[in-house]
């Protein structure tokens, strides 16, 4: 069994400068080619991308992509209502991702903005979907969300083949509510993204932004548990999420080979980690969007 077939690469940080940890801007492409390698011969097979990550899709072009699990996403429309020429849009764009990526087809099509597909019209979206998977071009369609309440309404439209969800040691409200274990009950493939959350678990406290002042304590718990058991919070939270029943894939987001060895090492050997009364379940902090740090 391959020890990391659980374990896939984000790539925003490769096509934009990215994370609230993030000092030394977008990773140069050549060592996005070495990431890919040292990827490959660990097994590590998911990747997902998106048409918004700026130059991400361009740079995996320039790279061998055969063998390898892509994903990415649609267009973000955040409009109240969909048309039939948004629907169109989001089939243009997807074509436009696979000529970027030089493939012919992708494993994954994920709507990068699930409210899109709530509001009147999205089921053209949905349709549009269906029918580039129906074509061949895409293996599974799905749906990134944030929310409990989204993968509820998600579930009373259709089933998704891929749902991408957050979870980390602060935000564990889709585990704590049940609705990862739902997923699983309906067969959906569970990726997990956030694992870091874009880098501030792993940010000493002395460098945490204001904004996240109301939340200090619990980050300071969570160093202060990490400490007191002998582990790195790198190794802390990669074991949580490891153990969590129902992820089948758990992004990371790594910008040098050496990044990704120590973090490989760490997903390996890592013990196991009790991240009990270390949840916020505050979406003012745990969900990105919502961040003021600049």
């Amino acid at each position: 069994m391959n020890t990391f077939a659980k374990l896939g690469l984000g790539t925003v940080q490769w096509g934009l400068p990215y994370g609230v940890a993030n000092s030394g801007g977008q990773t140069p492409r050549e060592e996005v080619s070495a990431i890919l390698s040292e990827a490959r011969r660990h097994g590590v097979n998911v990747l997902d991308t998106a048409s918004q990550y700026g130059e991400a899709e361009l740079v995996l072009g320039q790279n061998t992509l055969d063998g390898l699990r892509i994903i990415t996403k649609t267009t973000c429309f955040g409009t109240a209502q969909i048309s039939a020429g948004q629907a169109e849009e989001l089939s243009n764009t997807f074509r436009r991702s696979l000529e970027r990526l030089l493939c012919e087809r992708v494993y994954g099509l994920l709507l990068h903005r699930v409210d899109d597909i709530l509001v009147p019209g999205g089921n053209h979206l949905l349709h549009v979907m269906e029918h580039l998977k129906a074509q061949g071009l895409v293996s599974r369609i799905g749906v990134s969300v944030y929310e409990g309440s989204q993968i509820d309404a998600v579930l009373r439209l259709f089933r998704p083949d891929i749902v991408q969800l957050p979870l980390n040691i602060l935000d564990q409200r889709l585990l704590r509510s049940g609705h990862l274990e739902r997923l699983k009950d309906a067969g959906v493939e569970v990726h997990v993204r956030s694992v870091f959350l874009q880098g501030l678990l792993l940010m000493p406290l002395n460098r945490l932004p204001d904004f996240f002042d109301p939340v200090r304590e619990f980050l300071s718990r969570w160093h202060e548990s990490v400490a007191e058991r002998g582990l790195t919070p790198t190794q802390a939270a990669l074991a949580f999420v490891r153990d969590c029943p129902g992820v089948d894939v758990m992004l990371i987001g790594v910008d040098s080979v050496e990044q990704l060895k120590s973090c490989l090492a760490d997903f390996a050997g890592a013990p196991a980690f009790d991240a009990s009364g270390l949840n916020c379940d505050n979406a003012r902090y745990v969900n990105p969007m919502n961040w003021k740090v600049n």
